[in-house]
């Protein structure tokens, strides 16, 4: 489903990278500049919380290479499922390319998994035809739940699995990258935010089968010139089963 390149130049690079301005902080001016910024530099992707999500779509061009997206029952999960249906048609019509929305974390822990599953398939529908991403955030999960978790997004027709919201410490490790993509098998693509600075595992999370980067602003973009700077203007990279 998802093929693995054998190298990334920096458009490339940002073409996978999606940047955000979702922290409680967050005011109009940064949704500015986030506009901008990601409009330049040809991210993939946007995102605001969800009041700012209209004017983020006013700022980027619709068409163009950066889409608009935001956040359904951010930052906890634990909105009623009526309130992250009811986000998702409102957020799909005020423009959004794309919606990522946190999983029920406490139902999932709670062996809950019926409401997990129909959770996901109610916004799904109430977002179609946009696509979801669904957060794990891994921080709060074993690695028993996170393959529990990962299999019930994939099975989902979800388009993503991602791994966190940026507002817990970072998780997205390598080995739980393994894990994720081991479970998930090509069914949705993956999505690694959080904490990831350097190229060398930029290059090892896409040998293992990830699509989408969530990244800081400042990073994404000194990672993508670092791209650029590389001979050939080209990040390798190796088959996963050739790395050590």
């Amino acid at each position: 489903m998802f093929k693995t390149p054998t190298s990334l130049s920096a458009a490339d690079l940002a073409q996978r990278i999606d940047i955000s301005a979702v922290q409680t902080f967050h005011a109009e001016a940064d949704i500015r500049s986030l506009a901008a910024l990601a409009v330049e530099n040809g991210f993939i992707a946007a995102h605001a919380l969800p009041n700012f999500v209209p004017l983020l779509r006013s700022l980027v061009p619709a068409g163009g290479r950066t889409l608009v997206g935001g956040p359904i029952g951010f930052p906890s999960g634990g909105h009623m499922t009526v309130i992250k249906v009811a986000e998702a048609a409102a957020l799909r019509e005020a423009g959004a390319d794309e919606l990522d929305m946190m999983i029920n974390v406490g139902r999932l822990k709670s062996g809950d998994l019926n409401y997990v599953r129909d959770e996901i398939a109610a916004v799904i529908e109430a977002a179609a035809p946009v696509p979801l991403k669904v957060i794990l955030e891994l921080h709060h999960l074993t690695d028993a739940e996170i393959e529990t978790a990962a299999d019930i997004v994939a099975a989902s027709g979800a388009a993503f699995v991602k791994t966190g919201t940026g507002w817990t410490p970072a998780a997205a490790t390598l080995p739980r990258i393994r894990l994720i993509a081991a479970v998930v098998a090509g069914r949705a693509g993956i999505k690694a935010s959080g904490g990831i600075r350097d190229l060398a595992t930029v290059a090892e999370m896409v040998a293992l089968g990830v699509t989408r980067f969530g990244i800081n602003t400042a990073s994404a973009i000194e990672l993508v010139k670092q791209v650029d700077a590389l001979p050939g203007g080209r990040l390798a990279i190796a088959p996963a089963n050739e790395r050590a």
